[in-house]
């Protein structure tokens, strides 16, 4: 099976999902925010304040490099940010865009501290950056998932029956 690399904007269950589906599917699984945390030794919210977003970003691009040996990769929510993040993911297995609307989004993140791009910026900046973003992640990926009003469990059987069934027979 070749790695699957979950993609979306911020608080569209990117970790969930991969969490659940590698271990539906009894693969490896690695989360890129995870990696960063671990490679700092802080959390996220930590490096945007002392070091700002483009030295995360610097070491989100390190931490993607480090998940070659996984099958199931969750990124963050702006790994799209970059071109060359974008190129490794499609040399490198099937990209999956979990798109999620603004408004599950903004349900889903509002009580969340831990996602700086969002807890500093109000509602119209943060429209602004989810449709920044919109594009770049439909240009990227191989394949894309509506999670509007799916649960965790649909949407990873549509995954699993859908899309690897597909490209596992190529």
């Amino acid at each position: 099976m070749k790695p699957i690399f979950l993609i979306g904007f911020m608080g569209s269950g990117k970790t969930t999902i991969g969490t659940e589906l590698a271990q539906i599917l009894s693969c490896t699984y690695k989360d890129t925010d995870h990696i960063v945390e671990i490679n700092q030794g802080c959390a996220i919210a930590s490096i945007f304040a002392h070091e700002g977003e483009q030295a995360f970003r610097d070491y989100e691009t390190y931490a993607l490099k480090q998940t070659i040996d996984a099958q199931i990769i969750s990124t963050g929510g702006g790994i799209i940010e970059r071109s060359e993040n974008r190129r490794f993911m499609k040399n490198n297995g099937i990209v999956i865009y979990l798109q999620t609307h603004f408004e599950d989004i903004n349900m889903r993140l509002q009580q969340d501290p831990t996602r700086p791009l969002w807890n500093h910026n109000d509602i119209n900046d943060k429209k602004k950056l989810f449709e920044r973003r919109l594009p770049i992640y439909e240009a990227c990926a191989d394949h894309i998932v509506d999670t509007h009003q799916r649960s965790i469990e649909e949407i990873v059987k549509h995954i699993k029956e859908n899309i690897l069934m597909h490209n596992h027979n190529k």
